[in-house]
């Protein structure tokens, strides 16, 4: 993100890296600082306002914010912020009387939600409290989705699932559970104002090779091999499996597979590691397991003797890579057969919409996928709306819930005769933190620990049964470290140049010298002449106007700051401040104040 505007006093704000790195844009600082202080409801009140399930996303979701921790600029690992929501989740106390109120007189408008997933509950999160009449149908007999058919128990218990939907259905959601839709055309006579399409992207890829059909009996697709453990119609497998794909889904089949007693599972990857979907932390957990992870093989052939499954013949590849570690050259280098009782196909997942009939007015493209708006999540009909996979195709829960909320926003718009596309701006605030002398509302001491691993049950332990969730949580010594890791990427150094007389009192004590004060000139230049090279080309510098004294300008490589504040304890004239930003990233909640206002400003 571009620097602010250097002719206003705020020009040293940065909006915080990890809020805006997660689609939901959960205010990470907050709810650590809340942990820090003990404050576990408070921090999960936080947590649930943006991502609405801290207890399910604590434990799978896929973390975008960490790649963009700041404390990974420093060190290799970032603050473990996706565990740390977990420990909110884990130790709040009971927080029925802080959910939102809602009205019991409704405002007459109806949504219907197809399928209870992650996206659909996020909408009824969201519309619920406006004093909407919300109806959920669900072909299953359970509500959450893949959350509960494809997320195995043993990283995501039962407990913490059902425990976090019912926060939402209990607001008087008319949840119809064993309800497929068949008929989106029936739906739509139905008397709703609007509907949602939450249901996922439920087909899985197949593999047609020679063989495919022969072996049926012994050959799976991965999501819904999962779903079939997942509602008890599975209850073992084979002793030699083989997982075709290297994405997440393929390591909950791994991992599954050991526990309904496989003894050897190979995951086969038809690239080098470099190009696996499949997240870090989840191939590591595979491995501790005893999961070998095979790469270069590309699938041949489903070998078949005597009728039945006996293996899987594949071809080794070699490949060419250039500096930047892309593909430019493959090659068949011969074949190997691995030996399989049961194969699982792993390789994606795929939109499905067959009870969508196409003469409806929704717009489908080339790939047979409705046409949606990326903003406002609405299809070429008005009024019928999609949100997770079901929009743009498998992602993840954050990403789904932030669909969801902005779904919400647009179906309230509908339902209210306004524009989906004029929508409330994010807004950001900033308030000084400053106490008293040397004192700040915030923990400014660098820590130097390292990221606490996260206990984990015994291998010996955890195949006993499905069930048993493998990630035990922090201890509470753990969590009082890892908090401190936190950098407060949220208190901004915020600098007043007319205040400034250049004495130099920051610069000397920076302990990390990311402060020059130096004439102007071009950018790249400029990095040359500062206190501590510029390296970090992605990190815009942060440049003053003139000082007054001399006409130079302050510099500022906000890649190497860690928010200490000393600059501004240390400041004579108090040029410099520590100052929180709030990011406001808008709501359906937010939109009954601003459509009044709105619509008065129309008629004049």
């Amino acid at each position: 993100m571009e620097p602010t505007d250097t002719s206003h006093p705020d020009y040293f704000h940065r909006v915080v890296d990890c809020q805006w790195a997660c689609p939901a844009h959960t205010d990470v600082p907050e709810y650590i600082r809340l942990i820090a202080q003990g404050r576990f409801t408070d921090a999960y009140m936080v947590n649930r306002h943006s991502n609405v399930f801290p207890g399910i996303l604590g434990r799978v979701c896929d973390r975008p914010c960490e790649p963009a921790c700041r404390r990974g600029r420093i060190e290799q690992k970032p603050v473990a912020i996706c565990r740390l929501k977990r420990v909110a989740a884990d130790h709040r106390d009971d927080i029925t009387s802080l959910l939102p109120a809602i009205p019991k007189v409704k405002n007459g408008k109806r949504i219907a939600l197809i399928g209870a997933g992650c996206a659909s509950l996020t909408v009824a999160n969201d519309l619920m409290p406006l004093g909407y009449e919300v109806t959920i149908f669900e072909q299953y007999g359970e509500p959450g989705g893949l959350m509960r058919t494809n997320i195995p128990s043993f990283r995501l218990p039962a407990t913490v699932l059902s425990e976090e939907i019912a926060m939402i259905t209990g607001m008087g959601v008319d949840l119809r559970l064993n309800t497929p839709v068949k008929s989106l055309r029936e739906l739509l006579t139905g008397g709703f104002d609007a509907v949602f399409v939450g249901s996922g992207a439920p087909k899985g890829k197949e593999l047609r090779l020679p063989g495919r059909d022969a072996g049926a009996a012994n050959i799976h697709i991965g999501i819904a091999w999962l779903e079939s453990v997942a509602f008890g119609h599975i209850d073992r497998v084979g002793k030699r499996v083989l997982i075709i794909g290297v994405g997440n889904t393929a390591m909950d089949c791994c991992r599954t597979s050991l526990r309904l007693g496989a003894e050897s599972v190979k995951v086969m990857a038809r690239k080098p590691r470099g190009f696996f979907k499949a997240s870090a932390w989840e191939l590591e957990d595979a491995e501790e397991e005893s999961v070998g992870i095979v790469v270069n093989r590309s699938p041949k052939a489903f070998v078949i003797e005597g009728g039945k499954l006996a293996g899987m013949q594949f071809d080794k590849m070699e490949y060419d890579l250039d500096a930047a570690g892309s593909i430019t050259a493959e090659r068949v280098v011969g074949e190997e057969f691995l030996p399989a009782d049961d194969v699982i196909l792993a390789i994606g997942q795929e939109n499905a919409f067959p009870w969508i009939e196409r003469d409806l007015g929704i717009e489908f493209d080339k790939w047979d996928v409705p046409v949606i708006d990326k903003v406002t999540f609405q299809s070429t009909r008005p009024g019928v709306f999609f949100g997770g996979d079901a929009a743009f195709g498998p992602k993840n829960i954050i990403w789904a819930v932030e669909h969801g909320h902005q779904a919400a926003i647009s179906i309230h718009r509908h339902c209210q005769g306004e524009a989906v596309t004029e929508r409330l701006p994010p807004g950001i605030n900033l308030q000084s933190r400053k106490m008293g002398m040397h004192e700040w509302s915030y923990s400014n001491d660098y820590t130097p620990v390292e990221r606490r691993l996260m206990p984990h049950v015994s291998i010996k332990e955890r195949f006993k049964k499905l069930n048993i969730e493998v990630e035990l949580g922090f201890t509470v010594e753990q969590v009082e470290q890892e908090v401190q890791r936190c950098l407060n990427c949220d208190v901004q150094t915020v600098f007043t140049a007319k205040l400034c007389i250049e004495c130099d009192a920051c610069l000397d004590i920076c302990p990390v010298d990311c402060l020059t004060i130096t004439h102007n000139g071009p950018e790249a230049e400029l990095r040359q002449r500062l206190k501590a090279p510029a390296l970090n080309l992605a990190q815009p510098l942060y440049v003053s106007g003139p000082l007054p004294q001399t006409g130079r300008v302050m510099v500022k490589d906000e890649d190497l700051c860690v928010h200490c504040g000393l600059c501004a304890e240390r400041c004579p004239t108090a040029a410099w401040d520590m100052q929180k930003s709030a990011l406001h990233w808008p709501h359906a909640a937010d939109e009954p104040q601003a459509l009044p206002a709105q619509s008065a400003k129309k008629i004049a």
